[in-house]
């Protein structure tokens, strides 16, 4: 494995939310994939008060050199104000899909 590579969690409010987001960083070249989930069941703590919520999650597939610039668009395209951005590294993968993930972002 040449580069650190990551999988960004991203939840949404909608299937919609997260097809939009997921297009844009792909067109931008960002991710290479995204694989959409949900609905799921989100229970959290907002503003002092436990909430919960149907969301959607999206897995990001990128390098992680390029999460600033990720969470960067994910931040203007989201609705929440505070959206959930977290990326796990990738300890290993087969190495054709790790080519393939590299050939596919910028």
């Amino acid at each position: 494995m040449k580069k650190p590579y990551a999988v960004v969690l991203v939840t949404t409010s909608s299937r919609e939310e997260a097809e939009k987001i997921a297009q844009c960083l792909l067109d931008e070249r960002l991710i290479a994939c995204a694989n959409i989930i949900g609905p799921i069941t989100s229970i959290f703590t907002w503003e002092g008060k436990t909430e919960k919520a149907e969301e959607h999650m999206i897995l990001l597939k990128t390098r992680l050199e390029l999460f600033e610039k990720l969470s960067e668009k994910v931040k203007a395209l989201h609705s929440y104000k505070v959206p959930e951005i977290i990326a796990l590294p990738i300890i290993k993968g087969l190495n054709a899909y790790l080519e393939w993930l590299d050939s596919s972002i910028r």
